[in-house]
């Protein structure tokens, strides 16, 4: 986990280097102020002298002493303010990295791992998880590297001034470390826990968002509060339950602070009064007693930052978990070595293919289907809701892998491909538009960056968008909201049509991509269609047989089967789900239970 996550420090590796570095420096100097303190007393003790000679360190003079203590102090404060610059330009480095690494892994990531991870999971670990990461790596590269070193030089200077009596410091560190790593072991499956609640909060939040409409128009806001309730109050009592534990670090670290100062007080002044030596050559007076309960608080002081890293790190600890989940996943599609970088035309076999979204499924979503489908054909696909056509057409531009059999696209396996090249020719609108915060043109230019204004005009014309276009003030400078929420449903699919278009493929799937357009218009699609890229294979999904009627061929689909493949002539009176769909929807005949009520594959549709 350490090894992948420092990965992402790269270019802030120097900055990292040098806080410690500094920070070293100032904890040294700190350590070696107490110890000028006594010497100077001492020198006043034994006569005061301004100054004295630079020849031997006990000839010195008050002036000399002072002059040494405000340039360590000096030399101490740039230290500490350069240690605090450099960790601080690390650690917000470190957090963009990792944000930007996460990122850009869930950008190569296939619908299969998507699936593996909820989108409000990867907003948690991308935001709350982050930031606990970069606490812990500030305090790490400073206060991890601080409290030790001060510990252990504060020791070694409290042998020097204290002798045996400095064994009361290090005795105290055991019990404390064994406290803590009990402390740590009790509060890390319940950060686990915590952590899955954040998820579940954030998925309240984003559905209740992303709804709203839908929360508005059947009054289900007191529902949706009383969720938002549940999960906050269920991430309150695991975070609660754990903080409660984590809060034993103070008292704790106060008992022992205050135990340890009174029995170096009590020892120290039996000593002094029996005159008991204390070995090492330490003279024990007091004023090295003194000095010695400097050295004994910055030890403890130490232990105290260090219980105080010990709870952010581990809190850190499972978001560092979670964010490597992502980091290290690997995705399940890959462009092979020595890839066909070149679409040949847009035909379309499938050969013996099934297919399940999962290994551990116990059923096929599709079951050996097989079908050529010819360059520049018009084929329209019918069926049930869960009949599996999102799926078929899923593995054509493979978003998925087939689980058995062969897709091929031009005569050549969809594995064969380079997966962008692929991507490139197959162009899909798929049944939820999506539309992304930006103007009308910046949403087009998604099918190409380097379109002209021409060809996003060509283009909406024959996705029949440009007529509404031309209604609004700014025209294709529209600003269009996150979502498409300030269109209507009809001009979003439209917009969508006509950026996928500008692909200029070689295969174009309509998944139901007009049933918010009415008839006219979506009959004007597909003239339009029809008439300008006669070339492309067109794939139409539909829920009603107007959209198909007029194809090359309709593909009747039930229960991840091909039920049967003719044209609107041979199908109607011949194919029982067609004729019954066809009657429903043109003659107001009543549906049969053999269609309303298919059951198709795992799939939403």
């Amino acid at each position: 986990m350490i090894k992948t996550l420092l990965k992402s420090v790269r270019e802030y590796k120097l900055p990292s280097i040098l806080s410690p570095i500094f920070v070293s420096f100032e904890v040294i100097l700190e350590c070696l102020l107490p110890f000028v303190i006594a010497e100077l007393v001492r020198s006043i003790k034994n006569g005061v002298v301004m100054w004295g000679s630079w020849t031997s360190w006990g000839a010195l003079g008050i002036g000399q002493y002072a002059l040494i203590l405000v340039i360590m102090a000096v030399a101490s404060l740039l230290c500490g303010a350069l240690a605090g610059a450099f960790c601080a330009k690390a650690a917000a480095g470190f957090a963009k990295n990792l944000r930007k690494d996460i990122y850009y892994k869930v950008q190569d990531f296939s619908f299969e791992n998507i699936d593996k991870f909820s989108t409000s999971s990867l907003v948690t670990r991308m935001t709350t998880d982050v930031t606990n990461v970069q606490f812990a790596y500030m305090m790490i590269i400073r206060t991890a590297i601080r409290s030790p070193l001060m510990m252990v030089v504060s020791a070694v200077m409290a042998f020097v001034m204290g002798g045996n009596l400095a064994w009361i410091f290090v005795g105290v560190i055991f019990p404390l470390a064994a406290i803590l790593l009990l402390i740590m072991w009790k509060t890390l499956p319940l950060f686990r826990k915590v952590f899955r609640k954040y998820d579940n909060l954030n998925e309240s939040v984003q559905e209740n968002v992303k709804g709203i409409r839908v929360v508005k128009s059947y009054v289900r806001e007191e529902y949706e509060k009383e969720k938002f309730d549940k999960a906050a109050t269920e991430l309150q009592v695991d975070f609660t339950k754990a903080e409660r534990i984590l809060a034993w670090n103070n008292p704790v670290m106060q008992f022992f602070f205050y135990g340890v100062l009174s029995s170096v007080l009590f020892v120290g002044s039996w000593i002094i009064i029996e005159n008991v030596p204390i070995g090492f050559g330490a003279n024990l007076n007091s004023e090295s007693i003194s000095q010695l309960i400097v050295y004994g608080m910055q030890i403890l002081m130490s232990l105290m930052m260090f219980s105080m890293i010990f709870a952010m790190v581990t809190m850190s600890i499972e978001s560092g978990r979670r964010i490597c989940e992502v980091l290290q996943e690997e995705s399940t599609l890959h462009s092979p070595e020595n890839a066909v970088t070149e679409v040949s035309d847009g035909s379309i076999d499938f050969e013996n293919v099934s297919f399940k979204y999962s290994a551990t499924a116990e059923k096929n979503v599709l079951e050996n289907i097989n079908l050529h489908i010819h360059s520049g054909e018009t084929i329209g696909i019918i069926g049930g809701t869960g009949s599996s056509k999102t799926s078929l057409v899923n593995l054509i531009s493979r978003l998925y892998d087939v689980t058995a059999g062969v897709v091929k696209v031009g005569g050549k396996d969809v594995r064969e491909y380079d997966l962008e090249v692929l991507r490139n020719q197959v162009a899909v609108v798929l049944q939820k538009n999506e539309l992304f915060s930006g103007s009308i043109k910046e949403n087009l230019r998604w099918g190409d960056p380097n379109a002209t204004d021409e060809e996003l005009v060509e283009a909406c014309k024959l996705a029949q968008a440009d007529e509404f276009i031309q209604t609004f003030p700014d025209k294709y400078d529209t600003h269009i909201e996150q979502g498409g929420t300030n269109v209507s449903g009809g001009q979003k699919q439209r917009l969508c049509i006509a950026r996928a278009l500008l692909k200029k493929p070689k295969i174009l799937i309509l998944d139901d991509s007009t049933s918010a357009v009415d008839t006219h218009t979506d009959a004007l699609i597909r003239k339009a269609f029809k008439e300008y890229i006669p070339s492309t294979t067109k794939i139409i999904i539909a829920q009603r047989t107007s959209s198909v009627e007029d194809a090359d061929r309709i593909i009747i689909m039930d229960n991840g089967k091909i039920d049967a493949i003719g044209t609107h002539e041979e199908l109607l009176g011949a194919n029982a789900i067609y004729t019954e769909v066809y009657n429903t929807q043109n003659k107001g005949g009543k549906a049969v239970s053999s269609f309303s009520e298919m059951k198709g594959g795992e799939e939403n549709e």
